[in-house]
């Protein structure tokens, strides 16, 4: 692990570049969001958006979507990855949402969690970014870049969760998640990372650098 200093100055000039940014997801209410980050498993955010902007007009409460059987709402969602087990998932939440939540998108991550198809990582995302509650979303993106950064060495999404939260203010764990994010899409991309371009490259000991 970092020493303090460093990862400090790591944490501070990725919050000076990327303050103020938000999940590219689109989304209009708290259930499209749930809807958005649950198709977003194995799926880009550009291609979640394309198969949302289609659907949500009809689809955006738990009522319209668990009318629909699974095949049709395959068919709705068939270019999404996974879109089987997704389309089982999102049916079984939008029953629970009207059945034990009078339909509406709970507010805390245990209960998020509750719901068919929500793990830890979709449940900080819906909580964090809907009501506010302090959360750490660890994604493909977000693993990575940490992992490079060696601000985190967990193994999995949890224990590097859990690290980033050590190191990471708490009322800025939802603001950092997106600057993960952002450097990953933009910059620490998975293949041929613009190490040139990052403004982190000289406090950066990622071995594989592209320089």
């Amino acid at each position: 692990m970092l020493r303090k200093a460093k990862r400090e100055e790591i944490i501070k000039r990725l919050e000076e570049t990327y303050k103020g940014t938000e999940t590219a997801l689109h989304y209009g209410s708290p259930f499209e969001l749930l809807v958005a980050v649950v198709l977003s498993a194995q799926c880009t955010d550009e291609r979640v958006n394309k198969i949302t902007a289609r659907i949500f007009p009809r689809l955006n409460t738990p009522e319209k979507m668990a009318a629909l059987t699974q095949e049709q709402l395959e068919a709705e969602i068939r270019d999404c990855g996974l879109y089987h087990a997704k389309a089982k998932n999102l049916l079984a939440a939008s029953r629970m949402l009207i059945e034990k939540f009078d339909s509406t998108v709970p507010n805390t991550i245990p209960a998020l969690m509750e719901l068919p198809g929500v793990g830890q990582k979709t449940a900080n995302v819906v909580a964090n970014i809907i009501y506010g509650v302090p959360a750490i979303a660890v994604d493909t993106h977000v693993f990575r870049v940490s992992h490079r950064l060696k601000l985190a060495q967990g193994t999995d999404p949890l224990e590097t969760e859990k690290e980033l939260e050590k190191i990471i203010p708490i009322e800025k764990w939802g603001q950092a998640h997106h600057w993960l994010i952002w450097h990953g899409r933009k910059i620490c991309k998975a293949r041929n990372p613009l190490c040139k371009e990052c403004i982190l490259e000289d406090v950066c000991s990622f071995k594989e650098k592209n320089i």
